[in-house]
């Protein structure tokens, strides 16, 4: 019996960079499994749709489906807007079994990626004891996902940074310009970003903005297209198509 086909479900954006790094993971996640089916959809401003890619789906004979938020933290999305559209699925594709894996994070592997680009962007194991991080997210309005974005940044402390500042592209504050100034009066010596994004966009574009214009020292890239990204990915695939208390081996 083939696996259940990995649905990717990206929130979208009217930036043509975020489906093209949507599409670029969802391409690493394959190169990563060969022979599993894996597709794309996305919430909203781009194509295709989360219902047309599970009729399509559903009409090419395809019996179960794990539904991936391509989401860092259980927000509204992951808690209501695509919980209905897989409801609404449902009932109209009853042969159609349709499973929803967790969000992505938090996650060690998530950690690994923010470790990876500001690597990329500059950052040595001898500068982190004297750098600050800010980790600019893109913001939300429930007290949930801040608090997670808030636990990550305390983690992080623990590895080596002088200071670890949460800050916030909307919903919430600090923004990302306020977080590196706070450091930089706290005496910091360096300042480094890093957006705990996936994919570039009006948020994103929002958190350089803010390190650029705070005078932060290093800006990490979005997540992108990681493979730590990828594994996780597939983590949370393999963690939804298996029943609690059964092994991957059974």
């Amino acid at each position: 019996m083939a696996p259940p086909v990995l649905l990717v479900i990206a929130h979208g954006s009217r930036d043509p960079r975020h489906a093209a790094t949507v599409h670029a993971l969802t391409g690493r996640v394959r190169a990563q499994r060969p022979g599993l089916r894996v597709a794309t959809a996305f919430l909203e401003f781009n194509a295709p749709s989360v219902p047309r890619v599970l009729e399509r789906l559903a009409a090419e004979g395809a019996a179960e489906v794990v539904a991936l938020p391509l989401l860092l933290t259980r927000a509204f999305h992951a808690k209501t807007d695509i919980p209905s559209v897989l409801r609404e699925a449902r009932a109209r594709l009853p042969r159609l079994h349709i499973r929803q894996a967790d969000v992505l994070g938090p996650s060690p592997l998530l950690n690994a990626t923010l470790g990876r680009r500001l690597r990329e962007a500059g950052v040595r194991p001898g500068d982190i004891p004297r750098t600050g991080l800010v980790l600019a997210s893109a913001g939300s309005s429930d007290p949930e996902a801040i608090a997670v974005i808030a636990e990550i940044a305390r983690e992080l402390r623990h590895t080596g940074w002088c200071a670890v500042r949460p800050a916030f592209a909307s919903a919430s504050l600090p923004r990302t310009e306020d977080a590196v100034r706070t450091l930089r009066a706290e005496g910091v010596e360096r300042v480094a970003v890093a957006p705990y994004v996936i994919a570039p966009g009006r948020l994103p574009d929002r958190i350089a903005a803010g390190a650029e214009a705070a005078g932060a020292d290093v800006l990490a890239d979005v997540l992108g297209p990681a493979p730590e990204l990828a594994r996780l990915l597939l983590d949370r695939y393999d963690g939804a198509r298996v029943p609690v208390g059964a092994s991957l081996s059974a």
